[in-house]
């Protein structure tokens, strides 16, 4: 039953294999909803169940993140088991394959019965062709099933209407509240990158191809005989540390990798530019924490990056572009007036995004408003 009726609304919180930003999207969605009176469940795949806290019920739901058609069947399977058990008013699913399963579970329902679905899309395709096309055919469940599709982007926006969603909304993820380093912390921080008095430019993010770091070490490569030479520093790990060590290696760039770091507000001090090299981001929150920090940003401008950083916040520069990436680091490095306008802008803008407070209101009244007309 709904809260309209005087009952709580039965929330059933819905992912595949997440990390980083979306876990803890998600899981701030659980606790902020859960604090408001909504009774919450989670389900997922067992490891996500670290990500939230006691307030919410979590059951296993082995979710993949590629496609496995024998276990996708028996996990649709046992969402559907869960779900009827469960009998929630909402169903929010993050990710086109976590809201492709809940379409595919609720099939059959009776309409009295079937909770209003609502899909958050957070990334865009997959680069292979066969993970594509799967993705395709996922993502067109999605648009013509759930109740309401939840975009994380604008261009992901466009691309559920244009696939057939009725009701799509610009939903925005915010990054989560960060307290100021400590002294000591940015001291470790800067003894750990050895900058030497050098400028530093910084990335941070999952070592993937769609974050573009490949890009970022070419770039490097192109200014290690600048005088004096950017200190190009990523922070992350991922499938790909061992590939780009070795492409630093061979082209002789200044590149340290740190691995996976808890101190991002302390690197982001010690930053003089920021660089976001992705060939595709949604609203990438070590963005949103960039501009909050007052860095001089270089980006790329894809997906969702340019509206999130307009044109007076981040320099951008085409994807994938090597050379153009390098010249805009390098111009700005040369242009401290300019570079301390952007530091100004990003900071100004960055005041203006939503909070998770924010995000929790917003969602709660979607969820209100799809579970009050279930009972109409």
């Amino acid at each position: 039953m709904n809260e309209g009726n005087g009952v709580s609304i039965r929330l059933a919180l819905l992912v595949s294999t997440v990390s980083g930003g979306t876990a803890a999207h998600v899981a701030a969605l659980a606790d902020g909803c859960a604090r408001a009176g909504m009774s919450v469940s989670v389900l997922g795949p067992a490891p996500t169940q670290q990500f939230f806290g006691d307030r919410v019920v979590f059951t296993p739901v082995s979710i993949s993140d590629r496609p496995r058609p024998a276990s996708d069947v028996a996990a649709i399977q046992r969402l559907r088991g869960v779900l009827r058990t469960e009998r929630p008013d909402v169903v929010h699913a993050h990710g086109v394959r976590a809201g492709a399963f809940a379409a595919l579970a609720l099939l059959g329902e009776r309409r009295a019965m079937r909770p209003a679905l609502v899909v958050t899309v957070h990334n865009g395709p997959p680069e292979r062709t066969l993970d594509r096309i799967v993705y395709g055919a996922l993502e067109r469940v999605c648009a013509r099933r759930c109740d309401a599709a939840l975009a994380a982007s604008p261009d992901l926006g466009a691309r559920m209407r244009r696939i057939g969603a009725a009701d799509v909304r610009q939903f925005d993820v915010p990054a989560a509240p960060a307290q100021p380093p400590s002294a000591q912390e940015v001291a470790k921080a800067a003894a750990d990158i050895r900058a030497d008095g050098r400028p530093v430019v910084l990335a941070v993010g999952r070592l993937a191809p769609q974050k573009g770091f490949d890009v970022l070490v070419a770039a490097a490569a192109r200014w290690r005989d600048e005088t004096p030479a950017p200190r190009t520093v990523i922070a992350g790990s991922g499938p790909l540390a061992d590939e780009l060590r070795t492409q630093a290696r061979q082209s002789d760039a200044d590149v340290l990798l740190l691995g996976e770091r808890g101190d991002v507000p302390a690197l982001l001090t010690l930053a003089d530019i920021f660089v976001l090299p992705s060939r595709w981001e949604a609203r990438a929150l070590v963005l949103q924490e960039a501009m909050r920090a007052g860095r001089a940003i270089v980006a790329t401008r894809s997906g969702g990056t340019p509206s999130l950083a307009g044109e007076d916040a981040a320099v951008l520069v085409p994807p994938g572009d090597a050379e153009a990436l390098s010249k805009a680091v390098l111009a700005l490095l040369d242009d401290q007036p300019r570079a301390a306008r952007l530091r100004d802008a990003a900071r100004a803008r960055a005041a203006s995004f939503p909070t998770q407070d924010d995000a929790v209101a917003a969602a709660a009244e979607i969820y209100r408003s799809l579970s009050a007309r279930r009972y109409q």
